[in-house]
């Protein structure tokens, strides 16, 4: 592996190159992204790669990545205009793109604006809560979430995130009737050690989670798009994301081994598949022309 930073007017941005380039069998590289998570999330994934190069990167602001616009929160057309200019400063053309979570919404966001960029987008489960029948409601459960931070810190807002990701079917009145989730309950700490920052608990990524897909530009290019889903999440908030956003493309989700992190080892305290997850996702990036 070699880390390079891309020097943009905005941001200094770092990213992990994991093989040659070229690369050694003519392939485009694999590049992966997340938000708010960094490339140290996609270490597990990675390593089930060794045959391939492999791109990954920390958004502006987060990981390693520094922001020199003094601003905090985290915008789609920023991202997308970052990951660009990663893949321009790669040099070797178009790239293949598995994409996670927030990450998965800035790969739809590139794809509408540089078509040109991917030859084919796997993107898992993006948080495109506005595309839901719910709509008003998910956002309602999203600031309950910031609340529950703001007021008590990461504990409770964790706690708070951890009841809404895990909640089967429409936010219903149930949903909102239900008492504070209790940090102890999952292990996480009770005490609140004053910072306000996190960008998965703040309203600091809510553009991201907000963001409105472009359908007719995404249908328009020339970029394959699978739209993934794992097997564990089925019914739960950003497998019903993205069931809608796979129903405006004309297509059903393909679904993935384990649930919204399922590429991730026990490092994180919530163990996924790899070895399964890379199988698969080996799969149906095999199934390019």
């Amino acid at each position: 592996m070699t880390t390079h930073v891309l020097e943009t007017a905005e941001a200094d941005l770092t990213y992990d190159l994991h093989g040659p380039l070229p690369t050694a069998d003519g392939r485009p590289p694999l590049m992966m992204i997340g938000q708010p998570m960094d490339a140290s999330g996609f270490r597990a994934l990675v390593s089930n790669f060794p045959d391939c190069t492999v791109v990954t990167y920390d958004p502006r602001g987060l990981g390693r990545s520094v922001r020199k616009d003094s601003r905090t929160e985290h915008l789609p057309d920023a991202q997308v205009a970052d990951v660009h200019a990663i893949i321009t400063a790669l040099g070797v053309g178009p790239v293949e793109m598995f994409a996670s979570s927030g990450g998965a919404i800035t790969a739809l966001a590139l794809v509408a604006t540089h078509p040109r960029d991917v030859t084919t987008l796997v993107a898992h489960e993006p948080p495109l809560i506005a595309l839901l029948d719910d709509a008003p409601a998910a956002q309602r459960a999203r600031a309950a979430v910031r609340d529950a931070y703001e007021a008590k810190g990461f504990g409770a807002g964790m706690a708070a995130f951890i009841a809404m990701t895990s909640w089967a079917g429409e936010f219903t009145d149930e949903y909102f009737a239900q008492p504070p989730a209790d940090p102890a309950a999952f292990g996480l700490p009770t005490e609140d050690d004053g910072v306000r920052t996190d960008p998965l608990l703040s309203d600091a990524s809510w553009a991201v989670s907000d963001y409105r897909p472009d359908i007719s530009a995404l249908t328009a290019a020339p970029t394959r798009i699978v739209i993934a889903v794992g097997e564990e999440s089925l019914g739960l908030e950003t497998a019903r994301t993205a069931d809608a956003i796979a129903a405006l493309l004309g297509q059903e989700a393909t679904v993935f081994p384990s649930h919204h992190g399922g590429f991730v080892d026990d490092e994180y305290g919530y163990a996924g598949q790899p070895e399964a997850f890379a199988a698969r996702l080996r799969e149906v990036l095999g199934a390019t022309g």
